[in-house]
Order: structure tokens, then sequence, then C-alpha cells
């Protein structure tokens, strides 16, 4: 693969080599994988209308990794690629091509990996549908499921959720998150139902004025702890059957993940996470791509 003469003096490929070689003491095996490395990111960036180093941008760099990704590239290709990408523009920002690096904050396949793995809809059915009124605390049980799913939240926010911060008639739970930053999250009929029934039912005969105000309290009637949601979660992940590591964070994730998969906007997704950064939510789009992987090669007849 080769860009024409006028392309590569525009992107500095010969210079950057030449950088390589001399600078850096890099051996020819590697200065022919960064060169083609970079050769094929220039190339696809054309094609994408970016045609100076200065329109190639965080978002681009993100997308031509998931472009990497969907090639069939290994894990260890695309982390070589990254390297080579960043190598090359910090060359660029002291050559002053760019003012700005936009691979600073590029993840790789090793970010990826640390995701949770996500439920699919009939796996998050059936563990919604594991607590039963035959569970001593079903109803708290349900509610608590239902909510965590239902809004994406995370363990400390199942546990610090209090009843003033549920608003049912608006359908609506108010949630600190990280650095007790406030978001309110909508949260569908299931979750009003069973929260409602929950309050109606059996935490009025918890609560022994030790609860704090808390949502969701433990058979002694104060609130619930971190670890007993994580055993309670764990409970139901057996009942139901599901033979891969959930933890509260899964249902975290696959709450994301199939709001992307439903059509949601990104940046409403990131609101209801609390994330600060849409970078973060970013990641939501690479479990997106392997779901819409998954069904094509389960249902395309040329697959």
């Amino acid at each position: 693969m080769t860009l024409p003469d006028k392309v590569a003096r525009a992107f500095l490929i010969e210079r950057f080599g030449d950088f390589l070689a001399l600078e850096q003491g890099l051996g020819a095996r590697t200065l022919e994988a960064y060169a083609r490395d970079v050769t094929r990111f220039v190339t696809w960036a054309l094609a994408k209308n970016a045609m100076t180093p200065a329109a190639l941008t965080p978002r681009l760099l993100r997308d031509y990794v998931f472009f990497l990704k969907d090639l069939g590239l290994a894990p260890a290709s695309i982390r070589r690629n990254v390297s080579a990408l960043r190598t090359w523009f910090r060359f660029l920002v002291a050559e002053g091509l760019v003012t700005v690096d936009p691979s600073e904050r590029l993840e790789t396949p090793k970010r990826w990996q640390t995701l949770p793995e996500v439920l699919t809809v009939a796996e998050v059915t059936r563990l919604l549908a594991a607590p039963t009124h035959d569970d001593e605390l079903y109803y708290r049980d349900k509610a608590m499921l239902e909510l965590a799913y239902g809004a994406g939240l995370r363990v400390s926010e199942w546990i610090s959720v209090t009843v003033k911060d549920v608003a049912l008639d608006e359908g609506l739970v108010r949630v600190f998150g990280k650095g007790e930053k406030e978001r309110l999250v909508p949260i569908g009929r299931s979750a009003i139902g069973a929260v409602a029934l929950y309050l109606r039912e059996l935490r009025p005969r918890l609560e022994k004025g030790g609860g704090k105000g808390v949502l969701l309290l433990n058979a002694r009637g104060t609130p619930m702890s971190r670890m007993g949601a994580w055993k309670l979660l764990r409970k139901y992940v057996d009942r139901a059957g599901l033979e891969r590591a959930v933890s509260p964070h899964t249902l975290r994730h696959s709450f994301a993940t199939h709001l992307l998969e439903g059509g949601a906007d990104l940046r409403a997704v990131q609101e209801m996470l609390g994330h600060a950064d849409i970078g973060t939510t970013q990641v939501y789009t690479h479990v997106d791509r392997e779901y819409l992987r998954s069904v094509h090669k389960q249902f395309h007849p040329r697959s």
C-alpha cells in the first residue's frame, strides 16, 4: 500500500521514517510495520475526507480503531497500530504540523477487555423474574433489581437512593453519582411498579427508625450495604441459571448497551449514566458492534 507523493509529503510519511530510524533507532521490521500502519490510517482518513493532518480528530481515531476491529485484526495488532499512530502524532506535534495530539486519550483493546460481560435482554428478563413471592423480602428484592437495571445505577447508587429521590408519578429517580454530582434518570413501568409495591407492602414493616430515609433496607431495618446488594444479586443470578460472572456493573453495562441497540442517542445515554466525558460512554459502541456482529453471524446466509 503506497500513497501518492503529494499526500505522503503532506503527512510527512518519509520524514517520519527517517525520524524513527535515525532518532529512535528502531529496527527494520519495526520501521516497516510502523510505516505500513500509518499509511493504512492515512489512506482510510482520506476516504473520510480528512485531507490534512490538522483534520484528524479524536473521534476519527476512535472510529479507525473500531474499523480495525471490524477487519478482524487481533488485539495485539490493533495495539501496535495505536502505538504507531501515537508515535506519529507526537512527531507531527514536534514538527508543528498539528497543535494538539488527538491520540492522547485513544483507547485500545486492552481497555475494552475490562468491560464486564453484557447480558442479553432475555437473560435480564430471567434475572428480574428470579425473585418469587416465597422469598421473605420479595418486594424489596424485586424493586432493587428493577431499579438497578431500569436506571443503570452503580451499586453505590442502589444503596444510597432515598425514598424522596424516587418520583414515581414523574417516572424519575434522582441519583447522586461520583463526586456527589446529581442527575435525574427516567425509569419505566416495571421499575415504577416494583418500587411502588415495595413502598406499600414491605418497607413500612422494615422501617424501625434506623432507615435514615434510604429506599432499600435490610431485614434489620437499616440501609442495605454494598456487600448485601452483591450477595442478593449473586443469589438471583444463580437462581436464574446465568452461567457467567454477573456483577452490579454488568447490569449497568447491559442498561447502556440495550439502549444503544434500541437506537438511543449516545449523548442521552451519557446523561443517564452520569458520565462527565462522552468518551467514557463511547466504549459502549464497541459492545454494541459486538452485538451487531453476533446477530449478523447468526442470521445472515453468507456470514
